[in-house]
């Protein structure tokens, strides 16, 4: 009664030929063949029925989502699961489901409770064991099978700060936790081997399903007809049961008697048999009424039959009523998920939402990413919070706003530039001190990174409405224009960004568009406003040109890009934590290579420039760090505006009297 072929799946290989045909959901099946009952007619003959033309697999996919497998999971590519349904024919990628759960101490761990079709548990898991001992997946710390008579439970345990959506695409990516499906739906059709697709299976189905259905109606109405007969024979021998009695009693012998019965009542040999069969008890009057009673019924019944025969369209109905009883008796919940997105080739970003994150470097070379929401917004003046646990002669060099997608070059104090993608830096809670940096990129000895820059990049690489050059600043006021191209594909060793003069060091980085001006900071605190235009861009391996002018005590601390007829604020923020908003048009432009001007009144009590930054249009958070991981989150609107040859106001308490500002980022928030 069921469509088993579909319903368990088939799998074989025979000369020349195979067949591979996915198990599939039972009420999905009964309600795809119900609506194919409806769309049949029969023919002017009434003989046979024939499906109306307009019956299409995308009708039928409406009801067959598709596969259902035991071990469930989730399939992907609804294109490729309508390709199999449609030509009989495709690959159907199957995932197992895993999950991430936090274990407490900034460690999570990927359980995974359902598996692909087919896949074997053991030998997936020593796979796994063996990608870690290889360190192909890194950051597993432990692997256990906690599988039991309740289900499926792999746990597979993380290291601190480890990336977990990292771990499980390249788990996907490299073990049978993600598989595929080749489906090839070939069945016998009258003896001879056919390649199907969903709507000529399911017609196969309800044409078999015709046949026996009219098969058994014939077979149970010639039962029906036969036990008629002898009921017949019966009512007339209870009704003229004293005759009858008679009859045999003078009867010489069973077979006189049987001859005796059938000449005088008309009987047949059968009818006459079934009299003499008879036991007496049945000549009882509530006996009497039973074989009225199913008199009656089974001429209902050869009615019933003779009417059901005559009406091919009655037979479909007999076949739909079964599979509804069988429905709501067998019937369960679809096990495996479908989803219509496709999988394909994927990157580490595909299982990494794009979200704001906030990244710090420590002087000795310490980074680790962390969410935007680990910091509250505080009023200005305070302490802040704990952002980062460092050691005594340790401090926060940089800080910086990205998204986790975005591409980050990170330079060096030797003038090299390596080169990450954001969430390839482990995420980690706000107190702890992060990755060391030579874990993730190769720096050499005597090698700091000073400046780190983000910017999108696209499936294609660069995304074009970005930005165009790389603008880079020296200790010492030396900048250079390199294009964005020339810093695509570095390998892990680096390249050279800038060549540098003896004692000088690379220490600031931009992105420009091209057409933009440039502002330096001094830590003395004079700024230089030129445009860009006035250097040439170079090549990575050349030096760059004077652009500014700085005594022998002081050095550039900050470097930033004023967009054209931008009307916004330079916040400038000294070493001891006061700061202040200071609008970019009271910086006019000059030459490239002058001493600048003021940007702010430096004083014992304020400490020198410590940072400086244009803020962005429509960034409305600051966040300060100090030397020693001390972490402040601010309004950008409760800092006030002041002219340039001014100290600002008070933005952030230190926990210690020796600690200082050592940088800051503003953020879009």
């Amino acid at each position: 009664k069921l469509p088993n072929l579909l319903l368990m799946g088939s799998e074989g290989i025979a000369v020349g030929m195979a067949t591979k045909i996915p198990p599939h959901n039972l009420g999905e099946l009964i309600d795809a063949i119900t609506f194919m009952i409806g769309k049949t007619k029969t023919t002017s003959q009434g003989k046979g029925f024939s499906l109306t033309g307009n019956v299409t697999v995308d009708e039928l996919l409406e009801f067959i989502k598709g596969p259902d497998f035991p071990t469930a999971g989730a399939i992907y590519d609804f294109t490729e699961i309508k390709n199999v349904y449609t030509t009989g024919r495709g690959r159907i990628l199957i995932r197992g489901k895993a999950d991430i759960e936090d274990v407490g101490n900034g460690k999570s761990a990927i359980i995974i409770t359902e598996l692909p079709y087919q896949v074997n548990k053991a030998l997936m898991v020593a796979r796994i064991a063996e990608l870690a001992r290889e360190k192909k997946i890194e950051g597993i710390s432990d692997l256990r099978d906690e599988s039991d008579r309740h289900g499926t439970r792999v746990v597979v345990e993380l290291k601190r700060d480890t990336a977990p959506k990292k771990v499980l695409n390249n788990l996907f990516k490299h073990t049978s936790l993600q598989t595929s499906f080749s489906a090839n739906i070939v069945a016998l059709v009258n003896g001879t081997p056919q390649t199907l697709n969903l709507k000529t299976i399911l017609e196969e189905y309800l044409k078999h399903r015709y046949f026996v259905v009219t098969k058994r109606s014939e077979f149970e109405l010639r039962q029906a007809k036969a036990r008629l007969h002898i009921l017949e024979g019966l009512k007339i021998a209870v009704d003229s049961i004293d005759a009858v009695i008679k009859t045999i009693r003078e009867s010489k012998d069973q077979d006189s008697a049987k001859q005796n019965l059938i000449i005088k009542f008309k009987l047949s040999e059968i009818q006459a048999v079934a009299i003499l069969d008879m036991q007496l008890r049945r000549l009882a009057a509530l006996e009497r009424q039973k074989i009225e009673d199913e008199l009656i019924m089974i001429q209902e019944t050869i009615e019933y039959l003779e009417d059901l025969l005559a009406h091919p369209e009655k037979i479909l109905t007999v076949i739909k009523e079964e599979l509804k009883v069988l429905k709501e008796k067998f019937a369960d919940p679809r096990r495996t998920k479908v989803y219509k997105s496709k999988v394909g080739e994927f990157s580490e970003e595909d299982l990494i939402p794009n979200e704001p994150t906030v990244i710090t470097i420590t002087d000795t070379g310490y980074i680790k990413r962390q969410s935007l929401n680990s910091f509250r917004v505080q009023h200005r003046g305070g302490k802040g919070v704990k952002g980062m646990t460092t050691k005594e002669e340790d401090g926060i060099l940089n800080i910086r706003y990205a998204q986790t997608h975005d591409n980050i070059l990170f330079f060096t104090n030797k003038g090299k530039v390596y080169q990450l993608r954001a969430f390839e830096i482990a995420e980690s809670q706000r107190t702890s001190k992060g990755t060391a940096i030579v874990n993730l990129i190769n720096v050499e000895q005597e090698e700091k990174v000073e400046s780190f820059i983000n910017y999108k990049v696209g499936k294609k690489g660069i995304e074009e409405e970005t930005f165009k050059y790389v603008f880079l600043s020296t200790k010492n006021g030396t900048v250079k224009k390199t294009a964005l191209t020339e810093f695509e594909n570095i390998r892990r060793n680096g390249i050279l960004a800038i060549k540098l003069d003896s004692g000088d060091e690379l220490v600031w980085s931009a992105l420009t568009e091209g057409n933009n001006e440039v502002i330096l900071t001094s830590h003395n605190g004079k700024a230089i406003r030129f445009s860009e235009k006035s250097v040439r861009p170079l090549g990575r391996s050349t030096r760059g040109v004077r652009g500014i002018r700085l005594q022998a005590t002081d050095e550039v601390i900050s470097m930033d890009v004023i967009k054209k007829d931008d009307k916004t604020d330079l916040i400038t923020i000294m070493e001891n934590g006061l700061g202040k908003k200071t609008p970019v048009g009271q910086f006019r432009g000059q030459s490239r290579g002058g001493q600048g001007v003021k940007v702010a009144k430096v004083t014992p009590k304020t400490g020198k420039v410590a940072f400086a930054q244009v803020i962005p249009l429509n960034y409305k958070t600051l966040i300060m760090t100090s030397r020693r991981g001390q972490v402040v989150k601010l309004e950008l609107s409760s800092i006030p505006r002041h002219s340039r040859n001014t100290q600002g106001v008070k933005l952030m308490r230190f926990s210690n009297p020796t600690d200082r500002v050592t940088s800051a980022t503003c953020v879009e928030e």
